[in-house]
């Protein structure tokens, strides 16, 4: 008993360890630690945002259907890179679909994926989300190529990128959700 009372912080790191080693477990890890480190992002100064002028970028809908970017153009934007696999991705997913159902009329959403259709639709019926999800098929614009997953761009009505968040995140956060409603006024 002395034993353990000595040594519990390193039992428990060890049985921490172990249970990150194995793969039935490791994921619902990774998905609480993010959720628990999940921040705001931060909001791009004025002065540093980039200006998106290439809208032209083709990708396709959960519906097979190829949909060009430049119907966003004008619009405030979200996009968002993603896999049903990453802890990061789906710490996150809850805080997207709480944004994404608050704004949904106000804004143009696109959560991207290269994974099979298939592998989404389970993920995403499993999950309860029903975010609109769509499919490379061709490369992004420059400034919204990431090598990162997940990334997050929030574009506003005139092509500035307001936010660039690479790692999770907590999207409904008291200042993405001020920022989103200022911008949504303004327009």
């Amino acid at each position: 008993m002395k034993f353990l009372k000595k040594h519990w912080g390193n039992i428990l790191f060890v049985v921490i360890i172990l249970l990150l080693l194995i793969p039935q477990t490791r994921l619902p890890i990774q998905v609480m630690i993010n959720r628990i480190v999940s921040f705001s992002p931060s909001e791009i100064k004025a002065t540093e945002r980039e200006q998106l002028s290439n809208y032209n970028w083709n990708i396709e809908n959960k519906k097979g259907e190829v949909v060009n970017f430049t119907k966003s153009k004008n619009q405030l934007t979200l996009i968002n890179y993603w896999a049903t696999w990453f802890g990061p991705c789906i710490a996150e997913m809850p805080s997207l679909q709480a944004l994404y159902d608050k704004y949904i009329n106000d804004m143009d959403f696109y959560f991207i994926t290269s994974e099979q259709p298939n592998t989404v639709e389970k993920f995403m019926n499993k999950k309860g989300f029903d975010l609109p999800i769509h499919y490379f098929i061709s490369d992004p614009p420059k400034l919204l190529q990431s090598r990162s997953l997940p990334t997050t761009f929030i574009i506003d009505q005139n092509g500035k990128i307001i936010f660039k968040k690479s790692g999770a995140a907590n999207w409904n956060s008291k200042l993405v959700r001020q920022t989103l409603d200022d911008l949504i006024q303004d327009k």
